[in-house]
């Protein structure tokens, strides 16, 4: 497959750069340089999209001939915001504050062609009903799975998280990973990458 323009994914995630190699399209990753901290008064459909654009946005000033990926993902449960834990405590506060609840994921895709100015956006929203846990279970799931704290919601579903999950509601199943596919690949394909 010829592919006319650069894609580069502005991400360092390797859960997203293992979704978008499945797609079997040459890429680069690179870590954005963007201020991930949630804004007062924004939704968490609003933060994730946010994120995911200035990701995209900040990276495709250093390549403006690219098509720029950009992505991000923000849970909420109990009327609050979760991000990612980055500590086992944080986590299993986070994951005892979600046990037997709804948790929505938004998932938010954005796609940059900033040669021809063309901006594809997208927010996947998935549905998550967790699991009753006891502290034990949160503890022995965090010591198998030590990456959930790098995962919105300490929800890993890629991987153990699947344990601490009862019912899934969503029309694209990458999505909770952190990358619809789905709106993706209608993208590049609006983009002229012939992935297909």
């Amino acid at each position: 497959m010829k592919i006319k323009k650069r894609l580069i994914l502005a991400s360092s995630s390797r859960f997203r750069q293992q979704q978008l190699q499945q797609l079997q399209v040459p890429f680069d990753s690179i870590s954005p340089d963007f201020d991930e901290t949630a804004l007062l008064n924004e939704t968490a459909a609003q933060t994730a999209l946010r994120l995911a654009a200035g990701k995209a946005h900040s990276v495709a000033v250093q390549f403006p001939e690219a098509l720029i990926i950009g992505c991000d993902q923000v849970a909420w449960c109990r009327n609050r915001q979760l991000g990612k834990p980055l500590s086992v405590a944080k986590a299993q506060q986070m994951l005892a504050s979600v046990s037997g609840q709804e948790v929505t994921f938004y998932s938010a895709l954005v796609l940059v062609n900033p040669a021809e100015k063309r901006l594809h956006q997208h927010i996947d929203e998935t549905r998550v009903i967790m699991r009753t846990l006891s502290a034990a279970q949160i503890d022995h799931y965090l010591a198998l799975e030590p990456d959930a704290i790098y995962c919105a919601g300490a929800a890993k579903s890629e991987g153990l998280g699947a344990l601490l999950i009862k019912r899934i509601y969503s029309t694209d199943p990458n999505a909770l990973i952190g990358l619809p596919i789905f709106h993706l690949v209608d993208f590049l394909l609006a983009e002229g990458i012939n992935i297909l």
